[in-house]
């Protein structure tokens, strides 16, 4: 198949939506040929080939930052997706277009689709649908919400990746939508073998680690809150990611008095990544809301306990009192009783660990990739039916 991905954000910009992209992508791309159209942030080129993956970049001119983008950066990559699209698909085939996130990439997927012919699977990631932390939040405002319902009936097919994303599309756009539900993955970590001496860590210390971008979903001032509250002295808090909210959570962290205990790692190699999650010892997150969590399923495959909130994608595969603790939004005092608790158990700790260890297998990319597969073959098999049913007639 020839493999057309839109989506405004792709590694290194972005978070976890463009990253499964490119992961999905590059599985794809050992059987298939793989084009993705995104945006270009700085110092990116226009476009490469990156593990068979041929990425297209579109100039959006004002995104200054790759772990977030702004408003006028989305704008711009409708208008000039649609622009840069075009030229590609009037020079090139292609036989499926596969969208990531309703807005904004949305609009580009669609027009193409239809200006063209090609059948577009549109996959919603969560955010695209219901942001709790943002005003802004297509859910909250009608016009916003009448246009994610349209691009929603007019895709030849909607992918939910989880039950929460799902549900979500039949409570606050269409109960009569029946989204696709396909699972995220992960490609197979590779450890290194790096010490905590190396990290700058003693083998005393408990490490409490979390991944994301530093932006008000993830909450990570409430993070740091609860950690000032931990009983144990000999605990460290590692941030990993970057995000415009990185100097408000340093001051936070100064007044708070625990500045010497928080570290923020900030943006990270995956190398890097995967050394500070082998050594840590639990995984924590006070996000408000995922749409799945890959990096819930990356700390699982470092052997870690996950402690997280009940809201969202993650739900699907977390479990409280297996995984680690999955506890009530924003209920800190059950966040905090629970880190007591497994900071103090080792045993238990060790025990979860093992068990995220074997559950994690059937959440790796390649499941993911072949769901997608089937689902665009299927398509596209329907649509070669139709052609051919409309020639007959």
């Amino acid at each position: 198949m020839r493999i057309l991905f839109c989506n405004y954000e792709y590694p290194p910009l972005g978070g976890g939506g463009g990253v499964v992209n490119a992961m999905l992508a590059e599985e794809l791309a050992h059987r298939h040929q793989v084009t993705v159209l995104t945006s270009c942030g700085p110092n990116l080129a226009a476009e490469e080939t990156l593990n068979n993956v041929r990425i297209i970049r579109v100039p959006v001119y004002t995104r200054r930052q790759m772990a977030a983008a702004n408003f006028p950066s989305m704008a711009a990559y409708i208008m000039n997706g649609l622009r840069y699209g075009t030229k590609l698909l009037q020079k090139e085939q292609f036989d499926i277009i596969n969208t990531h996130f309703a807005l904004p990439s949305g609009p580009v997927g669609h027009s193409l689709a239809k200006n063209f012919n090609v059948p577009n699977v549109l996959s919603v990631h969560g955010g695209d649908l219901y942001d709790p932390s943002k005003f802004t939040s297509p859910h909250r405002h009608f016009l916003l919400r009448m246009w994610v319902n349209s691009l929603l009936h007019k895709a030849d097919a909607v992918v939910g990746q989880s039950r929460n994303t799902n549900e979500n599309v039949t409570t606050f756009y269409d109960a009569g939508l029946k989204p696709a539900l396909i699972p995220l993955g992960i490609n197979r970590p590779h450890f290194p073998s790096t010490t905590r001496q190396e990290l700058g860590f003693t083998d005393q210390e408990k490490i409490l680690v979390t991944v994301g971008r530093q932006v008000s979903r993830k909450a990570n001032d409430r993070l740091i809150t609860v950690f000032s509250r931990l009983k144990q002295d000999n605990c460290k808090l590692v941030l990993i990611g970057s995000g415009p909210q990185q100097e408000s959570l340093q001051a936070l962290a100064n007044q708070l008095n625990v500045a010497d205990k928080v570290v923020f790692a900030g943006f990270v190699s995956e190398e890097k990544k995967y050394a500070l999650l082998a050594n840590a010892d639990l995984y924590v997150s006070t996000s408000q809301h995922e749409g799945f969590g890959l990096v819930f399923l990356e700390a699982m495959a470092a052997n870690l306990p996950v402690m997280c909130y009940n809201h969202g994608g993650q739900t699907d595969f977390l479990e409280h009192g297996k995984t680690g603790a999955l506890l009530e939004l924003n209920d800190e005092t059950a966040f905090l009783n629970e880190l007591n608790r497994l900071l103090s158990a080792p045993s238990l700790a060790q025990q979860i660990g093992e068990y995220n260890k074997q559950k994690v297998e059937q959440y790796f990319i390649e499941n993911c990739a072949k769901e997608y597969e089937t689902l665009f073959e299927n398509l596209l098999k329907d649509s070669k039916g139709v052609a051919a049913g409309s020639s007959r007639s």
